[in-house]
């Protein structure tokens, strides 16, 4: 006669059952790693954002494409041939050649000399509305998102009236009485418009860290507000701080050349994009005055929006896979 074995209530539940197999714990195979000679290297947040962002195509076209033509905006005085002022009569709105590369203006100034300084009054203005909003923005940003109340109620009122502004009008009308045709006087009037969308992300995130337990520890060790903001809230808003700068310097730089164009942005002798592709208008036949500086301006904004795109996919840690 067959042992029935133990009563069905003292069984072990097959998942118990499965769970009792020897399985190697995680400790066991680092040890054996390190015993076979290989070497355990542990990858940080930057690291895997770094590897997502040079797999990008498009964001690596696009950096390729910005560092050529910036390049050649900083260095204008050695890439272009003539100076954006020289004049030659003898060549009056000549058409491309091998010694006007894009043609020539009303006056024979060279059209590619020109675009070359055009495009280091624009990366000048784009860079320095980033760079300066970006600041301004994180600055309001951090402190009415960990402060709160009052201090968030006024900061957060002061945005929405910003925002509300009608930017065109006031962009115009400052423009032509404080811009003066300087390309910095410029910029800081753009500043002005656009540090409010990146305070607003940075409150909202902050809002959010500030509760979380590694905030309470370093407040419980005793760590001042400064420290707290900057040094523990601050790395974890980097990403959206990046992006948000980043696609700022192509925005800025379509705000300064529809300004030129309008004639209320950079004015002569000072080249700029908005400006060169303004004074086509005159010679509609003429298209080299504005197709090759309208180019130009369109592979900027497309390359630093490209640029964006991989940067937000990068350093989104919610991100696994590289879209494009």
């Amino acid at each position: 006669m067959t042992d029935p074995g133990p009563p069905l209530g003292l069984q072990k539940p097959l998942v118990a059952q499965v769970s009792d197999v020897e399985r190697p714990s995680m400790t066991g195979l680092v040890d054996a790693t390190v015993e076979a000679g290989l070497e355990v290297k542990a990858r940080s947040q930057w690291s895997y954002a770094r590897r997502r962002f040079l797999r990008h195509r498009l964001a690596m076209a696009g950096l390729v494409a910005l560092i050529v033509i910036f390049a050649a905006g900083i260095f204008a005085n050695y890439v272009a041939p003539y100076s954006f002022e020289q004049i030659d009569l003898n060549n009056v709105l000549a058409a491309p050649s091998g010694a006007h590369y894009f043609g020539t203006d009303e006056i024979g100034r060279d059209f590619f000399s020109r675009t070359i300084y055009g495009i280091r009054t624009s990366e000048e203005v784009g860079v320095f509305v980033a760079v300066v909003s970006s600041i301004i923005g994180l600055i309001i940003g951090a402190i009415a998102g960990y402060y709160g109340g009052l201090i968030d109620n006024l900061l957060m009122r002061l945005t929405d009236l910003v925002l509300t502004l009608p930017a065109l009008a006031i962009l115009l009308t400052a423009s032509a009485l404080l811009g003066e045709g300087s390309q910095w006087r410029v910029s800081l009037i753009l500043t002005f418009f656009f540090w409010t969308g990146l305070a607003r992300v940075v409150r909202g995130i902050f809002l959010s860290l500030r509760e979380k337990e590694y905030v309470e520890a370093a407040r419980a060790s005793g760590a001042g507000d400064l420290r707290i903001m900057f040094r523990h809230i601050l790395p974890n808003t980097l990403g959206p701080i990046v992006v948000s700068g980043t696609l700022a310097v192509g925005a800025a730089i379509i705000v300064e050349a529809a300004l030129s164009f309008l004639g209320f942005g950079i004015k002569p002798p000072t080249p700029s994009l908005g400006s060169l592709i303004s004074s086509g208008q005159q010679f509609p036949q003429k298209w080299w005055i504005t197709v090759f500086p309208g180019l130009v301006l369109l592979l900027i904004v497309i390359s630093i929006n490209f640029v964006g795109d991989g940067l937000r996919d990068a350093l989104d840690p919610q991100q696994r896979r590289v879209r494009a």
